[in-house]
C-alpha cells in the first residue's frame, strides 16, 4: 500500500497539463490505457504486499476513500522552478474532509496492511486480481473543465507517450466488488529507440531547477537608480524552439530521445506552456517553422495579446525567425526584415535572416507629462557551419548595419538596443568579442577560429584564412558596420587631401580660368593649362582608385568596428557550481550559443585591459532566469527531454527603461 501511495506522489510531481487557454486552441487527445503497465504495476504491488504482511489480523471497517488531486493544479513549467516543499503545501491539492483524511490514514495503517496480507495468502493466484481488497483500476480521460470526481484518487501518469501531449491517466482506487479488467499478455515494443529516463527518486523539476536572479537589489544597480527615478519594466525572452522539419532531417542528433517526445503534437503544448508561464512582453523565437507559425503559433500568440512579425529563411528553407510583443505594452514604430543572402557574393551566400523592430513603450495612464525612449529589438539566427566563421561575421555585420539605421536618433546617438538570437558562437570567441567590445582585427585569422569552441580545426594544414577586405564595396556597408548612405559627415575642422585627390582637379574648369586679381607674368601666369589625352586618362584612373580606397578605409587593414555598446545579459559561468553555463547540448556536449545583448555605457578601462567594461545606462538589467550546467542537463537525459521540448534552453531577462519628464 505504501508503494501505491508513493507512486501516486511521484506521478503528481511529474504531472503536466495544458492551461485552459492553450487547450482551447489545441485539444489534447484522450489518454490511452496501457494494460501491460497497469497490470504490471498492480502485480508488483500485490506481490510486495503479500510477501511483507502478516497472515492474519482483525479487519477494520473500510469505507470508500475520496481524495481529489486536480490535474491542472500545477503546470509543467512551474515544476521547473517550484520547490518540493511548495508542492507539499500547495493549496490546490484538496482533501475531502477530516473524516476522509482519517480514512486515508487508516488505509496505510498497519491494521489494513495486516488484513490485506491475510486476504492475499488465502486467495488462489488466479483470483488475486479480482478479490484482493476488491481493487478496481480504471483509466479515465482527465476532466477538461477542471472538475474531478469526489470518489477517486487520481494518480497522474508520468508516461509522456500519449498522442503528442502529456495526458493524465486517472487511476481510481476504491473498495467495492466490481471485477477488474482481464490481464492481457505483455507485448514487446518493436524497434524501440533507447531511452534513459532520470531515476524516479530524483524528480525532474528538481534537476531542471532554474532560479530567478533578482539583480535590481544589487548595489551597482541601486546606486544608478535615484529615489525619484521611475522605470518602465518589461521582460524579454529569446528561444530557439527547434523546427520540426529540422528534427526529422537530423534524427541522428536525437537518438537519446524517445520518438514520441520528438513529436510536434507533444512538443508544441510544452513550448506554449513554458512561454505562457514566464509571460514575456517581448518574445524572440528562432527556428520557427513557417506552416506551424501561420497555422498554430501566431493564432495562439494573438490570443495571448501579442502582435507578431515573422521572416522565413530565403531559398527552400522552411523555418525562420519571429518577434512578438504585447500590444498593451508597446506600439510599433518600424519593422525591418534582413536577408543575408546576396547573389554573387560568396561571403553572403547562405539563407539566414534577421528582424529589427523599433518599438515605443506604452506608459500607463495617470503618469502626466512623462516620456520614455523607443526601444530597438533585433532577432537573428546565423549560420551553423563551424568552418565558415567568415560568413557568420559578415551576417552579424549586416545585422548591425540595419540596427544602426533603425536605432539611430536625429542627434547621431542610439536608442536602447536589445539583440537576441542563436549566434552559433561560443563566449569569448572572436565573433562574441566583436559584438561585445565593438572591434575585431580579423585579417589572417582562420575562419573556424571566429567561432572557436564549436569545433577545432587547428590541425588542418590548409585552413581558410580571413583576408581584408571581408566583403566588397558593392555591399554598401562600411568597416564600421554602417550603410554608406547613412554615414555621418566628418566633423568640421582641418581637412587633409592626398596628392592623388588634388590631381583630379588639375584641369577642371575653375583651374583653367585666370583669376582677375592674379598678377600677369609672361610665361608664368599667362598660360592656360591644357591636358593631353594621356594625362586625362591617367588622372581619371587615379581618381577612381582613390575613391575606392577611401571607401574601404580601415577595412583594408582587416579591422571592423561598431558603435552600439552592447553587453551580455548572462555571465556564461555558474559560480555556485564552478561550471560554465550552457544553452544547448548538441550530441551530448554542452555549449552556449544563444544570447541576449543590451545597450550599456562603456566604462574607462584600466591600462592594458582589452575587454570593454560596461555599466547600465538608460536601459537597466533588473533580473534574469538562470541557466544550467552541462552535468545537470546530462542528469535529465540531455535536450530535448520530457519537460524541455527544444534542444535549446530559453533565455529570459527583465529590463527597466528610465521614464523622464517632458
Amino acid at each position: 500500500m505504501t508503494d501505491a501511495f508513493f507512486t501516486c506522489r511521484k506521478n503528481v510531481l511529474l504531472a503536466k497539463s495544458l492551461p485552459t487557454q492553450i487547450e482551447g486552441v489545441f485539444d489534447a487527445t484522450g489518454g490511452r490505457l496501457i494494460p501491460e503497465e497497469q497490470e504490471a504495476l498492480l502485480q508488483q504491488w500485490l506481490e510486495e504486499g503479500a510477501g511483507n504482511l502478516p497472515a492474519s489480523e482483525s479487519v477494520p471497517t473500510v469505507r470508500k476513500v475520496s481524495v481529489t488531486l486536480t490535474s491542472d493544479w500545477l503546470e509543467g513549467s512551474e515544476l521547473l522552478m517550484t520547490s518540493l516543499s511548495d508542492l507539499n503545501t500547495s493549496p490546490e491539492v484538496t482533501q475531502c474532509g477530516d473524516q476522509q483524511l482519517l480514512e486515508l490514514n487508516a488505509l496505510t495503517s498497519s491494521e489494513l496492511q495486516d488484513y490485506a496480507g491475510a486476504e492475499l495468502t488465502r486467495l488462489p493466484a488466479e483470483e488475486t486480481v479480482t478479490a484482493a481488497i476488491s481493487v478496481r483500476w480504471a483509466a479515465e480521460v482527465p476532466q477538461t473543465d477542471h472538475q474531478t470526481a469526489g470518489s477517486d484518487v487520481e494518480v497522474l501518469n508520468d508516461d509522456p507517450l500519449n498522442d503528442g501531449s502529456m495526458n493524465v491517466l486517472a487511476w481510481s482506487l476504491a473498495c467495492d466488488t466490481e471485477t477488474a479488467p482481464p490481464v492481457l499478455p505483455a507485448q514487446p515494443i518493436q524497434d524501440a529507440v533507447p531511452f534513459y529516463p532520470v531515476p524516479t527518486e530524483v524528480p525532474y523539476h528538481e534537476i531542471l531547477w532554474r532560479d530567478w536572479e533578482d539583480l535590481s537589489v544589487q548595489p551597482c544597480v541601486l546606486e544608478q537608480i535615484s529615489e525619484n527615478t521611475s522605470l518602465f519594466e518589461f521582460r524579454v525572452m529569446s528561444y530557439n524552439i527547434l523546427a520540426q522539419d529540422l528534427v526529422e532531417q537530423g534524427l541522428d542528433l536525437y537518438v537519446h530521445c524517445h520518438p514520441d517526445i520528438l513529436n510536434w503534437n507533444y512538443r508544441l503544448p510544452n513550448l506554449l506552456q513554458e512561454i505562457q508561464h514566464w509571460d514575456p512582453d517581448v518574445l524572440c523565437l528562432q527556428e520557427v517553422q513557417e506552416n506551424h507559425y501561420w497555422e498554430q503559433l501566431e493564432p495562439t500568440f494573438k490570443e495571448m495579446g501579442f502582435a507578431c512579425f515573422y521572416k522565413r529563411r530565403t531559398g527552400t528553407k522552411t523555418d525562420g525567425c519571429a518577434v512578438c510583443y504585447k500590444h498593451s505594452r508597446f506600439q510599433l514604430i518600424s519593422f525591418s526584415p534582413v536577408e543575408y543572402f546576396r547573389p554573387g557574393l560568396d561571403i553572403l551566400n547562405r539563407d539566414n535572416v534577421g528582424l529589427v523592430l523599433l518599438l515605443q513603450p506604452v506608459l500607463p495612464e495617470g503618469l502626466g507629462l512623462k516620456a520614455v525612449s523607443p526601444l530597438c529589438v533585433a532577432n537573428t539566427h546565423v549560420l551553423f557551419n563551424p568552418r565558415r566563421g567568415d560568413i557568420k561575421l559578415a551576417q552579424v555585420a549586416l545585422l548591425l548595419a540595419e540596427i544602426d539605421k533603425i536605432a539611430r536618433t536625429t542627434e547621431g546617438s542610439y536608442y536602447p538596443v536589445i539583440l537576441c538570437g542563436d549566434l552559433n558562437s561560443v563566449p569569448d570567441s572572436p565573433l562574441y568579442k566583436f559584438i561585445r567590445n565593438g572591434e575585431l582585427s580579423y585579417h589572417g585569422m582562420p575562419a573556424w577560429k571566429v567561432v572557436s569552441g564549436q569545433e577545432d580545426f587547428s590541425q588542418q594544414l590548409y585552413s581558410r584564412k580571413l583576408l581584408a577586405p571581408l566583403w566588397p564595396s558593392s555591399l554598401g556597408v562600411t568597416d564600421k558596420c554602417q550603410y554608406v548612405t547613412l554615414c555621418q559627415p566628418k566633423k568640421p575642422g582641418r581637412r587633409e587631401y592626398s596628392r592623388d585627390f588634388l590631381l583630379q582637379f588639375r584641369f577642371c574648369d575653375a583651374a583653367c580660368e585666370r583669376p582677375p586679381q592674379l598678377v600677369l607674368l609672361e610665361g608664368v601666369t599667362d598660360a592656360k593649362p591644357v591636358a593631353s589625352a594621356r594625362e586625362h586618362s591617367a588622372v581619371t584612373a587615379v581618381t577612381k582608385r582613390h575613391n575606392a580606397l577611401s571607401f574601404l578605409g580601415k577595412q583594408c587593414s582587416g579591422v571592423i568596428q561598431h558603435g552600439l555598446n552592447l553587453t551580455s545579459v548572462y555571465s556564461h559561468f555558474l559560480p555556485q557550481r564552478g561550471r560554465p553555463e550552457v544553452t544547448t547540448m548538441p550530441m551530448g556536449l554542452g555549449a552556449t550559443v544563444d544570447y541576449i545583448f543590451y545597450s550599456a555605457e562603456p566604462v574607462e578601462n584600466k591600462a592594458g585591459e582589452c575587454r570593454r567594461l560596461y555599466k547600465d545606462g538608460a536601459l537597466k538589467l533588473l533580473g534574469r532566469l538562470s541557466l544550467l550546467s552541462e552535468d545537470v542537463l546530462l542528469m535529465a537525459n540531455g535536450l530535448p527531454n520530457r519537460f524541455c521540448s527544444s534542444d535549446h534552453l530559453c533565455l529570459l531577462a527583465s529590463f527597466g527603461l528610465e521614464i523622464s519628464s517632458l
